[in-house]
Order: C-alpha cells, then structure tokens, then sequence
C-alpha cells in the first residue's frame, strides 16, 4: 500500500538568492518541524517595507537564499515534538518579533522585546513568502476567528506597532493626539487613536488627503504644505503626543514646537537621519521624544483583538505569491493604498 509522504511534497517559495537580487519562485520541501518549532500552512502574508533589509542585504548576517515576510497569517499544520499547549488547525501569525532566547539578561528581565539575540522572521530565518514556513513557539499569535487572514497580515507589524505606541504613549481619552503621515503606519494610526478615545489631528502633505483623514477617524486635517502644522497644533493647545509614522527626520524635527506641555513625540517611523532639537526645546514645557519598536506576542494578540472588536482595518491590495516581485515594487513605490499583501 503506497502512502503520500506531506512533509516532502514541493512548495512554492519566493525566495532572494542573494542580496541585492530580484526575488524567484522556486520548489522546495515542505519543511518538518524540529523540538520547540510548528509548521504553519502560510494563508497571507504582509509586504512590509521592512522586507528592504532582507532584500538589500541590510542587515548583518542574513544567510541566502532567504525567504522575507514578517505579517504572516495562517494555520498551524504541524506540530514540533513535545509542543502541547498549541493544536493543529489552529489559527496563528507571526509577526516582527519571530522569537527570543531567554536567557540574555533583558529576557531574564521579562523585557522579551529587547532580547538581544531576538529573531525576525525573514530574517533569522525564513518567513512568510511561502505555502509553509517553521517557526519557533515563543513566536506564534493566536488569530481571533472573527480576523480573516489577509487582515491580519499587516496588523501583525504596521497594526501592533501603533496600536502599542499608542496605549504606552501615556495620552488619555480626550487628549489631543496627531499623527504625522497617512500611510501604511499612519492610517492605522489613525483608527487605533479615534477608537482609543483621542481628538485625533492627522498630519499630512497636500489637501487630497484631507478626506480619508476624516473617514479614518480625525477630527481635523493639517496640511504641513500649506500650513506651520506645529503652530496650527499650538493653536488647539499642543499635543499631547505626536505620532510619528512617516520616515522623514526633517518633517519629525518641524513638529516638535506642535507638543504641549508634557507632550511626547512618539518615533515609530524608521529613518537613519538625525532628528534635530535643542536642549531648550525639551526643557521648556518638559518634553520628551520617545523611540518605540513593534512588540511582542502578545502585544499582537491584544492589537488582533481590539481590532476584531472596534473595526479597525488595513486598507490593502493583495497580489499572488507568485507576484512577489510586483507586490514588493508596489510597496516600494509608495504609491499603494496602503498594505499589500500576498495570498497564497
């Protein structure tokens, strides 16, 4: 009697041979998962500009051939030895944070999301541009059932990642928050606040986005090309908190004026020029600038839930795996509305 042996069938993979290169779909085994590992049958998985570091060799000691994808949603198919407290079938994510180790001082600290030797999906090891990827338990985010997958995808980087900035962020309902940017980042940022209680002020370039600003949830438009926006937010007396979602340091250092007294820039977007402030800019009003990374499992499952319950959603343009390299330019180019994600 002949039997079908799963664990080696072929799968589709979007893989970088090396970095620099363009992406290939190629074959391979469909991977069997070792002690403290699950096997995940990958449903969606985000594009996030993140995945530049993976593709452009941009961060130290990536090994290649190399699968990015680090919003991954999907179900698990397999279960490593001596894994009990998760099931197959079940319906789980993987998001930036792709594991840690537990032992570094940070983690004996509980402060996972520090841990030195953490792991990223995509980049430690290979992420969600596949039909199956392996990835350590510590990693995995239970997926609410009301949470279809291609939504969750980008929830699990661009959605944690303000959803946690901002309820660490110290505003309270009521306070006036803005957030600069309306893109990937931004217009969740903007959902997360209005739901969270915010009179939320939207930050962008030009009068188009004035609009969407105002069905995302803000309750006034600043245009930073028309207008001083760190004057106009003065006007409304300061911010509380600033988020930042947009990468341009230049546009971050022209908002810092706009916070009130106590008010906290909050930097979510990743840029490597400098943000420029004087000491007398901090000091009058006792200001600070605050950095904030994703967050951890359990961050994501809290950002999944909230979500699931209050409406808030990516706006996303999907593309087959086979299409990574279209998907990838189109987030590259700026000009997606907002997440693209692939399907599988």
């Amino acid at each position: 009697m002949s039997t079908t042996k799963v664990a080696i069938a072929p799968m589709k993979v979007a893989q970088i041979p090396k970095a620099g290169a363009d992406f290939e779909i190629v074959e391979r085994e469909i991977p069997t998962p070792g002690a403290g590992q699950v096997r995940i049958e990958v449903r969606a998985c985000g594009v996030c500009h993140s995945d530049l570091l993976t593709k452009e060799g941009a961060w130290p000691g990536i090994q290649y051939p190399r699968v990015p994808g680090h919003e991954v949603a999907g179900v698990i198919d397999e279960l490593g030895p001596g894994i009990s407290e998760w099931q197959k079938g079940q319906r789980v994510g993987v998001g930036w944070h792709g594991g840690h180790d537990g032992t570094c001082l940070e983690c004996r600290r509980g402060d996972f999301g520090n841990c030195r030797n953490m792991k990223i999906a995509g980049i430690s090891y290979d992420g969600g541009y596949q039909q199956y990827m392996l990835a350590p338990v510590e990693a995995l985010v239970a997926i609410p059932e009301r949470l279809n997958d291609v939504d969750a995808a980008p929830l699990l980087c661009a959605g944690i990642t303000t959803f946690n900035a901002l309820r660490h962020s110290g505003a309270f309902p009521g306070d006036l928050v803005a957030v600069q940017g309306i893109g990937g980042l931004g217009h969740l940022g903007i959902q997360f606040a209005n739901k969270f209680g915010y009179n939320v002020a939207a930050i962008g370039r030009g009068p188009e986005n004035a609009a969407l600003a105002t069905k995302l949830g803000a309750s006034v438009y600043i245009d930073s090309k028309s207008t001083n926006a760190a004057e106009a937010l003065q006007e409304m007396g300061g911010a509380q908190v600033i988020l930042a979602t947009a990468p341009s340091s230049k546009a971050m250092s022209e908002l810092i004026d706009g916070l009130g007294t106590n008010g906290k820039l909050m930097v979510i977007g990743a840029t490597f020029d400098p943000i420029e402030v004087t000491p007398v800019q901090l000091i009058s009003g006792s200001r600070t600038i605050q950095g904030w990374a994703s967050g951890i499992p359990t961050d994501s499952e809290d950002t999944l839930r909230f979500a699931e319950l209050t409406g808030v959603r990516a706006m996303i343009e999907t593309y087959p795996l086979e299409k990574a390299d279209e998907a990838y330019a189109r987030m590259l180019s700026g000009d997606a509305q907002f997440r693209v994600v692939l399907t599988m």
